[in-house]
């Protein structure tokens, strides 16, 4: 059954900003599309690392950087489309279990990309649950901006695993902010960041 959750959806960069404004450091990686504007409209910094065109990549690659940089916050923020696409990696990603990745999935049961068709999510599906039967360590459904205001307060302590929460966000089409899209340009800043060559 189609669900349609208008009075009960949040403005996403809101919500984006202050996730952001409370980032402390942590690592960002963006998925395809709207995330990534969100997070670029709040401010263009070198420990943002977008993803072009990597549809369904953003989680796996927070893994990736989560197990490389143990010390540090992986925050990724994602959408649902991409999410759902990259399905295998909720069981991945519980598997190796990092203690340091977040992932934000802003839900706002459509493709935005290719033509605002409704998703999986409008007909029900909950990945917040579906994350929580993989065995995340805590996930989380989000409906207002207060409930982000404590997601930020309780992403400062330190997880016993990865952690998976849904943000319901409305459908707005919202002007496009635009990172870089030179990629080697993202990469080499994003190591510069860390400390690391280019490479």
């Amino acid at each position: 059954m189609v669900t349609d959750m208008n009075s009960e959806k949040m403005d996403r960069r809101k919500a984006v900003n202050k996730l952001l404004a409370a980032r402390d450091g942590a690592l960002v990686v963006t998925g395809l599309g709207s995330p990534s504007y969100d997070v670029h409209a709040y401010g263009d910094e070198d420990n943002n690392y977008y993803l072009w065109g990597a549809m369904g990549g953003a989680a796996l690659t927070g893994l990736g950087l989560a197990q490389a940089q143990p010390e540090k916050r992986i925050m990724v923020i994602t959408g649902d489309g991409e999410q759902l696409m990259a399905f295998g990696s909720l069981p991945t990603i519980v598997v190796a279990n990092p203690d340091n990745l977040d992932i934000i999935v802003l839900d706002n049961q459509h493709f935005g990309e290719t033509g605002m068709q409704p998703s999986h999510t409008a007909g029900g599906i909950d990945l917040s649950a579906i994350a929580a039967s993989c065995g995340f360590s805590e996930t989380r459904l989000l409906t207002s901006l207060d409930e982000v205001d404590t997601l930020c307060d309780d992403l400062k302590k330190r997880a016993k695993g990865p952690r998976l929460f849904v943000l319901k966000v409305k459908a707005d089409k919202l002007p496009r902010s635009l990172p870089p899209r030179d990629a080697p340009f993202i990469k080499n800043r994003f190591r510069a960041h860390l400390g690391l060559h280019p490479c």
